[in-house]
């Protein structure tokens, strides 16, 4: 089992910057992938960004690409989401995930069904 908090969202401005942080406990965490999501009301859980148990492998949706980057430390368990030139069209609740899997991450990693634990999710807003 792997428990999942996340923490770091609120209010920003377009242009702004937020750093989500999704802290795990439960299992080893270096063997574990992890991924970031979010949701809007009425739509569908979107990837984000996901990174391998190592940190050496890193994919990431093209919405947000060049403007998040998904980093971890696994001394401290914690993975991160910096996100960066902010948009409005960035507000959800976003999700960390994980899976337990070696090797780099890639387009498998995009699919809601390759995770097996979740997070209970952080708002982030960002206001025109």
């Amino acid at each position: 089992q792997v428990q999942l908090v996340e923490s770091g969202g609120g209010l920003e401005q377009a242009g702004g910057s937020l750093r989500l942080s999704c802290v795990a406990s439960g299992r080893t965490f270096s063997s574990v992938a992890m991924g970031w999501f979010r949701q809007t009301p009425g739509k569908e859980r979107e990837f984000v960004a996901a990174i391998s148990w190592s940190g050496d492998s890193t994919y990431y949706a093209d919405s947000v690409k060049g403007r998040f980057t998904i980093s971890r430390d696994n001394d401290k368990n914690t993975v991160y989401l910096q996100m960066d030139s902010l948009k409005p069209g960035d507000t959800a609740v976003y999700y960390c995930a994980a899976t337990v899997a070696i090797g780099g991450v890639s387009s498998w990693a995009t699919r809601l069904a390759a995770y097996d634990y979740w997070g209970q999710g952080t708002q982030v807003t960002v206001s025109s």
